[in-house]
């Protein structure tokens, strides 16, 4: 069963989160393999990315969607992985190459230092005029390195944005997506990723708490396989065993992370509309229906002639002039 556990040093400014996703993992590949699935470096690539939005949508408070994604010029040219509030969750990738075995971060989407990471929060209810806000960072370092590690790229984004000190450690198989982060915690306010909460003297802080500094190390000590096989009060022991550590009533079942897709028939209409009557018809004419896969359930949806005829009609009936009342 897929859960997260938040945390606290007790009397220091650290805070950290473990997650792993099991049944929820899954559930997102299990719906790949009907198109013949992900090579292994692109499963891992979508796990980790799963886990670590998932850490950050859980460590921020905002009504919303958290979309983190990666895309460049490699062979994946797109991965993506969605978490909302509730900590429902799902992600896909675009691949259109071939991918090596072992193939790292910058051979899949950073062939030519061309690559991005884009942190999107999507509110809920939005207001008119209002855009997401969204953040963009190279996949690579102050140096123009290539960065091989996602744990490298959203710690680089964090420090950019938040100037808070971040440690993450993620790792994902093809059974078990999971990650730990450890934060040092703002000065003043909360933080989060749009930046409201960081203040001068966090930027002052940024590398010199001793605390953080310490915990940081003995995060970063986890192995891979550590945090694929063993369970969350297992790696909270082993790592911090010298720590006063005060644990939250994890998150699992209903209330904790699960796969859940937003996609629908009313969505897809929506879509078929924005790209206008002409459009829509010309692929009735081509192919007698338009058909639109979702690309992270899988599911399909279909639409005749009748059924876009009735799209475009209930639009000219909802617009403003038509007659109807508003």
């Amino acid at each position: 069963m897929s859960e997260l556990h938040k945390f606290v040093f007790e009397g220091l400014p650290v805070r950290g989160m473990l997650v792993r996703l099991t049944g929820a993992w899954q559930d997102i590949l299990k719906r790949r393999d009907q198109a013949g699935g992900y090579p292994l470096p692109v499963t891992e690539l979508l796990g980790e990315m799963t886990a670590a939005a998932t850490l950050m949508q859980a460590n921020i408070k905002f009504n919303g969607a958290l979309v983190l994604q990666i895309m460049g010029d490699g062979p994946v040219k797109l991965a993506v992985a969605e978490v909302h509030p509730d900590l429902s969750l799902r992600a896909t990738a675009t691949v259109t190459g071939d991918v090596g075995p072992e193939a790292p971060l910058s051979q899949m989407v950073n062939v030519n230092n061309l690559g991005r990471c884009a942190i999107t929060l999507d509110p809920k209810n939005r207001q008119p005029g209002q855009q997401p806000y969204q953040g963009v960072v190279p996949l690579f370092g102050d140096q123009h390195e290539k960065l091989e590690k996602l744990s490298e790229v959203i710690e680089h984004y964090m420090l950019q944005s938040e100037q808070l000190d971040t440690r993450l450690v993620l790792a994902a198989n093809d059974r078990v997506a999971a990650g730990l982060l450890i934060q040092r915690l703002p000065l003043q306010g909360e933080a989060n990723l749009s930046g409201s909460g960081v203040t001068r003297r966090d930027e002052d802080e940024i590398g010199r708490n001793e605390d953080y500094n310490r915990i940081s190390i003995l995060a970063a000590s986890l192995k891979r396989e550590e945090l694929l096989e063993l369970d969350a009060d297992t790696i909270l022991r082993r790592l911090f065993w010298e720590e006063d550590v005060r644990r939250f009533e994890p998150l699992a079942g209903a209330q904790g992370p699960r796969f859940a897709c937003s996609c629908s028939r009313e969505r897809v209409s929506s879509m078929l509309r924005s790209l206008g009557r002409e459009e829509v018809e010309s692929i009735l004419a081509e192919q007698g229906q338009v058909e639109v896969g979702c690309d992270f359930c899988g599911a399909q949806y279909r639409f005749d002639p009748v059924d876009a005829a009735q799209i475009f009609l209930q639009a000219a009936q909802q617009a403003p002039g038509s007659g109807e009342r508003h």
